[in-house]
């Protein structure tokens, strides 16, 4: 394909293909591991993707209008956790003059969130209520479903379409032509009294019968679901009110002892590890600075965030409503951070905007309030940047930092939540309102694992020293009747 002309390519292109593996891989899996078709498709997305300058395309670049009239943007979550990616079909006129426009906005958004997201699969959502004939647009169609099926490889999780009109029946129909087997598995036909079954109501117009209040506006750009600023002491409520100092000191205790709490959580897993590896004791010996290597980590070029992907809430049921970020500033310099979410009537971040000195750790505790409940569609993101020696670290120096840094000197980073539905056994538990640090990291699993394979070899052993002393008892049995039997016949032949 290069030696074919090696113009017909953007360089980016060529060079993000050499060094991004989950790229390829993505590619791999939406052509079932066939290489020639996978090769294909890489071609045919490479050249599509220069024909529409997909890496130069802007905001700016792009007619304002497209922008206002709000036919398509990004926003909610699916009950998978997917983002939604809206095609409000009524706002939708076919103009041969528009649709190259029309396309490119298509790619602006997709290219823009993959960017944003690491190529996190999206679901597409065909809002056709209040639509007729007049809106049907089968080139547009047509041109939204090939980015999924020949551009952006793993890219889609499902359609799912609203309401559809009788009258476009026959249309849709030439649209499963187009799909092809495994896309057409992916379309969910729905109206009002089922479209919950994929979306909660939470991030549904009423007129789908939902309860998210939103409202497309332009600008800034309608793809931006984390709330800010973000209260410390989160929202105000009448719970709030007459909460008590007590127990807002308890939550400033909780963080100074999550620590020991940690500790000792590893100090249970390595007297496992002591009982079949003994020798390894003083390998193996916990710090109070490294009670925090068991979570997994996320190694960015400013801060490196732990855990790296998914705060673990409990459900109601378990009434887990803590958990803990620990932020390690890896630089020379101070780096302010704040912390924003898609939901800010539910948390209470402590501290939500501050700074970290250099080289130090600093724990932020995120915390369920009032009965509200963790939901697999919340995010939180972890916004980052350096400051100069001279500034200072104070609230309004703060404020002023992140009105005048440059979006491109931001580290930003996203967590998912996750419910945890069953409740631990009361021997894991370590305090009832301990912090919720996910239990089951790699590391525990394989110091398990490893514990149990020794276990294991154990008992094989034993199992194998028993099965010859069984084997020794039965021969040494059969010698003895042998002799006693031989004796008796020597006796008798002696007599007669």
């Amino acid at each position: 394909y290069f030696l074919d002309k090696s113009d017909k390519y953007d360089s980016r292109d060529v060079e993000r293909l050499q060094q991004d593996d989950k790229w390829v891989e993505n590619y791999l899996i939406w052509r079932h591991d066939v290489v020639d078709d996978t090769l294909k498709m890489i071609d045919e997305s490479f050249q599509w993707r220069k024909e529409y300058t997909v890496n130069d395309l802007s905001e700016s670049g792009l007619p304002k209008w497209l922008f206002e009239i709000g036919t398509l943007f990004l926003h909610g979550y699916d009950k998978e956790g997917y983002k939604l990616f809206w095609f409000k079909v009524k706002h939708h006129t076919r103009d041969p003059k528009q649709q190259l426009d029309k396309k490119k906005l298509v790619a602006f958004w997709l290219e823009h969130y993959a960017k944003r997201d690491h190529g996190k699969p999206l679901t597409v959502v065909f809002d056709m209520a209040e639509t007729g004939i007049s809106h049907i647009d089968l080139d547009f169609v047509r041109f939204i479903v090939n980015c999924f099926t020949d551009y952006y490889p793993n890219f889609l999780t499902k359609i799912v379409i609203f309401e559809m009109p009788w009258i476009m029946n026959a249309a849709f129909k030439i649209v499963k032509g187009w799909l092809g087997p495994d896309a057409i598995s992916m379309l969910k036909f729905t109206n009002k009294s089922d479209i919950q079954e994929y979306i909660s109501g939470e991030y549904l117009p009423p007129h789908m019968g939902g309860t998210d209040t939103f409202k497309y506006s332009y600008p800034p750009l309608v793809d931006e679901d984390f709330q800010t600023p973000l209260c410390e002491n989160g929202p105000v409520t009448n719970e709030d009110e007459h909460e008590s100092k007590e127990e807002l000191d308890a939550d400033t205790k909780e963080t100074g002892e999550l620590n020991e709490a940690q500790n000792l959580n590893q100090k249970k897993m390595n007297s496992i590890e002591h009982i079949s590896k003994s020798e390894e004791t003083d390998k193996t010996e916990v710090k109070p600075k490294n009670a925090k290597k068991a979570l997994t980590t996320f190694k960015g070029p400013l801060l490196h965030i732990s855990p790296a992907e998914e705060l673990y809430f409990g459900s109601k049921e378990t009434g887990e409503k803590k958990c803990l970020i620990v932020l390690t500033n890896v630089t020379k310099n101070v780096v302010a951070f704040k912390v924003r979410t898609t939901a800010p009537e539910k948390y209470r971040v402590k501290p939500s905007n501050s700074s970290c000195e250099p080289g130090t750790s600093l724990d932020i505790i995120v915390s369920l309030h009032g009965g509200f409940s963790a939901s697999l569609q919340d995010r939180f993101l972890i916004m980052a940047a350096e400051m100069d020696q001279s500034s200072g670290a104070g609230a309004p120096e703060l404020t002023q930092f992140w009105k005048d840094v440059p979006r491109t000197k931001v580290m930003e980073h996203r967590l998912r939540c996750h419910v945890v539905e069953n409740s631990k056994p009361s021997s894991l538990t370590l305090k009832d309102n301990a912090f919720n640090v996910p239990a089951k990291t790699n590391e525990d699993l394989h110091i398990q694992l490893t514990h149990l394979l020794q276990i294991n070899k154990r008992l094989d052993e034993q199992m194998n020293r028993c099965l010859w002393f069984q084997q020794l008892s039965v021969v040494l049995s059969l010698l003895s009747v042998t002799v006693a039997a031989f004796c008796f016949y020597l006796a008798y032949t002696q007599r007669s």
